[in-house]
């Protein structure tokens, strides 16, 4: 417990912070879209780019990442289902609840806690891989179509352009898979950048969680004390989905149809119940979507997870 512990701090912490910032009023009215944009476009680029940079993806193949991955996938396809049949939310709100449900936070969370709990970070870093190179170019393309006619009528008044143009011209536009494509680019290549263009690079890309972090605490302000019920519920199923669902299909299919090795299924299952990701939020805000879904799913994960991520443990952890 005192593992998980130590993971979950920085973001209650960085959270309370950014909390008290937007209550004082300390940075100003536009602080947390400022900072937000920052996040989107400077700082998380640099942060995947420099990642990415020093991958290896074929990581990204194996029975254990299968398994991962289902999870994923049939999570984050409940929660696009849920968006729509139950709660008729847009395309775009869609994709966000679908994040929501199946996007698990392995960065500032999921690699201490499996250094901790796995005694390494390897698994956590090709689930990072696969997110980055796979999960999130299909929700960023979601949001972006989602968002194409709004984003034109509040423009210039012309035509938006056709969906396969959008989809063809989009790593150039989104900053997040552009600077995913260029690392994967100088990784393949086996190119190492010099020291005065890394270091930046590394700088810049530390940033962008504890900044996402403030930002999300931020948003908190002037939260109504009571929420909708159908907000709840919206929270509640995405929530559900993530902490119980994802891990449980991760645990059926590594364990009854892969067979992994106890240690594999241990990795798999723990990473798969891991909370939902500041990313979804990060997204929302910058997409112009409604961030209550985004910001209260991850909040309320990452404190069940706390107690389904001790379960895990409990139940598939060493014996002796």
């Amino acid at each position: 417990m005192q593992s998980l512990l130590a993971g979950f701090a920085p973001i209650w912490v960085l959270t309370a912070v950014g909390l008290l910032i937007a209550r004082t009023g300390l940075l100003g009215e536009q602080a947390e879209a400022v900072l937000g944009r920052f996040v989107f476009h400077v700082a998380m680029p640099a942060a995947l780019f420099t990642m990415l940079a020093g991958a290896r993806p074929a990581g990204l193949v194996g029975a254990a990442m299968l398994a991962f991955a289902a999870g994923t996938v049939l999570t984050a396809g409940l929660g696009f289902l849920a968006g729509r049949v139950l709660f008729r939310r847009a395309p775009a709100d869609r994709a966000i609840s679908g994040m929501a449900a199946g996007y698990v936070n392995s960065a500032n969370l999921g690699i201490p806690v499996a250094v901790q709990v796995l005694g390494d970070a390897s698994f956590v870093a090709q689930i990072l891989l696969f997110q980055v190179l796979l999960v999130s170019p299909v929700i960023l393309a979601l949001l972006d179509a989602g968002t194409a006619p709004a984003r034109a009528a509040a423009g210039s008044g012309t035509a938006a352009p056709g969906p396969l143009r959008r989809l063809l011209t989009m790593p150039v536009r989104n900053p997040v898979i552009l600077a995913s494509a260029l690392g994967v680019l100088v990784s393949a290549a086996g190119w190492r950048l010099p020291p005065f263009l890394a270091r930046p690079g590394e700088l810049l890309g530390a940033a962008a969680v504890p900044t996402a972090l403030l930002t999300l605490g931020m948003s908190l302000h002037g939260r109504r004390a009571g929420a909708g019920p159908g907000l709840r519920a919206e929270v509640g199923v995405a929530v559900a989905l993530k902490t119980l669902v994802q891990p449980l299909v991760a645990l059926a299919v590594g364990g009854p149809l892969l067979h992994l090795p106890r240690h594999q299924l241990l990795a798999v299952v723990l990473c798969s119940a891991l909370p939902t990701a500041q990313n979804a939020f990060v997204y929302a805000r910058e997409y112009g979507l409604s961030t209550a879904v985004a910001r209260d799913s991850v909040l309320s994960s990452t404190l069940v997870s706390m107690g389904t991520l001790s379960l895990v443990y409990l139940a598939l952890g060493p014996t002796h």
